[in-house]
């Protein structure tokens, strides 16, 4: 039988989102690509500093400790950097013994083409092109900041993983209306439409997968959900009532009303966190590992004012 991913969930990652690569990174963006394979060659013996996503990757890699149980998760690195400093990629996750065995390394190409024959439920990277081009082919990505605060070991067998809601778990419909009229018109707009069902934003195909891993007995480990978003009453009731609809859960949702994301999620102790929004991401990022979506009207391409005015 071929080997297949199918039925798992599938993370792939680029080297910088997994371990700490920034001293690395600014030879690479010097444009000097034979110096950066020269430096990661004479560091080769030298294990990388986890990264942002290091404690999520880990903890989902749990899953697969059952003895004589199928993996369930599946790690693919996912990255621009060359075949040779991939070598050190790979050295680094044997060191702190994660199994990761696959991976795709571009040397400077964009990777994002590989998502789609690795199925993959999720795609982390620090580079901000890399993610747009992976959430126009649908594939849930996020761009991961490096200097985010690090999660903390107080879960140590549970995964926990927070969203906002529009334009990340829903789409940017809502943030459309708020955006053109304003507060009091976005919760006339959720009001009305209470009973009637968001449709999907680009990350519902990833809590669906993790949804799908929950109802999966494994041994010491769990997974611990939360939707944390800028709502409030009366907009709340259509937020829950799309979860609903879709028959997946939440462990936690938080309505918070303007109010700034990243005490929450410090409470909440978010393993990741991931919204669209460039500030609320910088905000929690001081306090949690956080990646920015870059989907929805709040990402949408500047329109020059020329162009906007009807002028050649």
């Amino acid at each position: 039988m071929p080997a297949t991913l199918d039925g798992r969930l599938v993370v792939a990652i680029s080297s910088r989102a997994l371990f700490d690569f920034e001293d690395e990174n600014r030879v690479f963006e010097a444009g000097d690509d034979r110096a950066y394979m020269a430096l990661q060659l004479q560091r080769l013996d030298e294990p990388a500093a986890p990264g942002v996503a290091f404690s999520l990757v880990r903890k989902l890699l749990a899953f697969n400790a059952d003895a004589g149980a199928r993996d369930r998760v599946e790690v693919v690195m996912l990255s621009r950097n060359d075949p040779v400093s991939g070598m050190r990629v790979f050295r680094s996750a044997q060191h702190y013994g994660l199994p990761i065995e696959r991976g795709v390394f571009t040397r400077g190409e964009s990777p994002w083409r590989y998502l789609k024959p690795l199925h993959a439920n999720l795609f982390l990277s620090a580079n901000e092109a890399d993610v747009r081009q992976a959430l126009a082919a649908g594939v849930p990505a996020a761009r991961v900041l490096p200097h985010a605060a690090r999660a903390s070991d107080a879960h140590p067998h549970e995964v926990r993983i927070a969203f906002d809601g529009d334009a990340v778990l829903f789409s940017d419909e809502a943030e459309r209306v708020f955006q053109r009229a304003g507060l009091d018109a976005f919760q006339t707009h959720e009001q009305v439409r209470a009973a009637t069902p968001l449709a999907p934003g680009p990350f519902k195909p990833l809590l669906e997968a993790l949804h799908r891993l929950q109802q999966q007995p494994a041994h010491g480990m769990r997974i611990r959900t939360a939707l944390v978003t800028a709502r409030s009453a009366p907009a709340h009731e259509r937020a829950i009532r799309t979860l609903m609809a879709w028959r997946v859960d939440v462990d936690e949702a938080m309505f918070l009303g303007g109010l700034p994301k990243g005490d929450f999620l410090r409470e909440f102790d978010a393993d990741f966190f991931f919204d669209d929004q460039t500030g609320h991401v910088e905000h929690a990022a001081a306090r949690v590992p956080a990646g920015h979506v870059a989907a929805g009207v709040a990402n949408a391409p500047e329109v020059p004012v020329a162009a906007a005015a009807g002028e050649p």
